[in-house]
């Protein structure tokens, strides 16, 4: 039963990372200014790269009976378990930006409970991602506070995408009912409601200084689904552009 939790674990944090990797890769050339095109492209391989080792543990671990790629690449729509934040569409760099800021701090929190995980391979990643998970949550603050701090329409902007996406960032730590228990008990990691607890902590003094206002999260409706392989119609085409180069032999040897 531990297999198939971890199995469960790393595939939706190797999905959400592979998803927004794509979603933010598709900035390159068109940010507002050359230096976000340089950042945004950076992080979008990070994310990759990060899914990527996720997957090649699920492989060597013997979790999964597919390549890495294969895994990645060919399942159905329905089998992936990524949360419903990370495969919407760039609605405008203000969206984007949002998106950046509160999933980074979700994944900056949820590598650092890793620090002390029972899951060796996790443990090693966590460890080695720290430094660039540091970078993208600074990127993120700073392009925050100063587009809330550029004038009255750049601030409404940035209020109302915090206003959009906070529910759908609430479902990045959807719990899951079969596993969450057994993860936690086995001191594998200490469980989505207690890193969605830590996480509120990271972003608020920063939305404080932005002189953003959170919404009330006893109020939300978290964008739950994603993690059980329900998704939001813009998933289906976005796999298909993914693996179109990929799929056209899947047995070929680059």
């Amino acid at each position: 039963m531990l297999n198939k939790a971890l199995t469960d674990l790393l595939t939706k944090m190797a999905d959400d990372e592979l998803i927004l990797g794509h979603r933010n890769s598709e900035w390159t050339g068109l940010g507002p200014v050359m230096e976000e095109d340089i950042a945004f492209s950076s992080m979008a391989q990070d994310k990759i790269g990060h899914a990527w080792a996720l997957y090649n543990t699920l492989e060597e671990k013997q979790l999964i009976t597919q390549s890495a790629d294969m895994f990645a690449f060919c399942r159905p729509e329905n089998e992936f378990k990524c949360s419903h934040l990370v495969e919407l569409p760039n609605a405008g760099y203000d969206f984007s930006l949002m998106r950046h800021f509160l999933f980074d701090h979700a994944e900056a929190v949820r590598y650092e409970s890793l620090q002390d995980s029972s899951f060796e391979p996790l443990r090693n990643l966590s460890k080695k991602v720290k430094g660039e998970l540091k970078y993208h949550t600074l990127h993120a603050n700073a392009w925050v506070l100063q587009l809330s701090k550029g004038g009255e329409e750049s601030y409404d902007r940035m209020q109302t995408a915090l206003n959009e996406i906070i529910g759908l960032a609430a479902g990045i730590f959807e719990p899951s009912k079969d596993y969450e228990d057994i993860l936690i008990a086995e001191k594998v990691y200490p469980g989505e409601k207690a890193l969605y607890t830590r996480w509120l902590e990271s972003i608020y003094p920063v939305l404080v200084k932005a002189s953003l206002n959170l919404p009330d999260v006893a109020a939300l409706t978290p964008g739950y689904g994603g993690r059980q392989g329900k998704h939001t119609s813009y998933l289906a085409p976005l796999l298909k552009e993914m693996g179109e180069v990929f799929n056209l032999d899947v047995d070929a040897s680059w």
